[in-house]
């Protein structure tokens, strides 16, 4: 019984660990009260804890206000860099939102949610490490259609077809019929389905064994992505990066 509770109360002291943590990503720079608020845990709590994470360099103080320290970007760097491709992507897409002028980011899929690792636009690092929905993306909709049926049912059950604009698929037969036809023309298309007036396009990336690696895909305002543009363009240049970052992981 010891054993449990002791277990318990670390379990509990970790979650209050990162909920402050996260409350410092989401608004930096904020003070003791600030993240008490914040947080609903008293500020002894809050205190104690932020005084531990500065010593280990996680978070970082000035003049009475706290925010990320780089020791975490440390270890997200390291995950970033755990995959050979994941480099090579990073300068894919900065390639690529120079070249088109759009917003360009690379995503891949953890616990059946999808995650920025990169992102060219401006501010180039907002969303890195932020999670979002697979079906309401493009690039996330390229990675569910790599599941197969039984994993594609599990994500469903998991996650839910949430809405989260006009456009987001909510039905299974919906998504189901959205994925063949991704997987027939190889890229997915967003279309006000995240964010309304919001359009994107994404590719699958592969490495040389042809696993998924990932998904490229570039976004901006609905009325700029014609149909001229996206074919003629867009989907081009997806798909020629995406072959570069295969073709740089199987020769060098």
């Amino acid at each position: 019984m010891a054993n449990q509770e002791d277990e318990n109360v670390g379990v509990a002291t970790t979650k209050k660990t990162f909920a402050i943590l996260e409350t410092l990503r989401e608004n930096e720079g904020l003070s003791i009260a600030e993240i008490t608020r914040r947080t609903d845990l008293t500020k002894s709590t809050v205190y104690r804890h932020l005084k531990t994470l500065e010593e280990l360099g996680y978070v970082i103080e000035r003049d009475g206000e706290y925010y990320i320290g780089l020791g975490l970007l440390e270890i997200a760097e390291q995950t970033r860099n755990r995959e050979p491709g994941y480099t090579i992507a990073q300068r894919k897409v900065f390639e690529l939102g120079r070249e088109t002028d759009e917003r360009s980011m690379f995503l891949v899929e953890e616990n059946l949610e999808g995650v920025y690792l990169y992102r060219y636009g401006s501010p180039s690092n907002t969303m890195v490490g932020e999670r979002r929905p697979l079906h309401a993306l493009a690039s996330g909709k390229v990675i569910l259609a790599e599941f197969d049926e039984e994993r594609i049912e599990r994500f469903i059950e998991q996650k839910g077809l949430v809405q989260h604009a006009k456009n987001t698929i909510t039905d299974r037969d919906s998504l189901v019929s959205e994925l063949e036809a991704v997987r027939e023309q190889g890229y997915a298309l967003n279309d006000e389905e995240y964010m309304d007036g919001l359009f994107g396009v994404g590719v699958p990336v592969y490495t040389p064994d042809d696993e998924l690696l990932g998904s490229l895909g570039l976004f901006g305002p609905t009325s700029r992505f014609t149909d001229e543009y996206l074919h003629d363009d867009l989907v081009n240049r997806l798909w020629d990066k995406a072959g570069e970052i295969k073709v740089t992981l199987a020769y060098g």
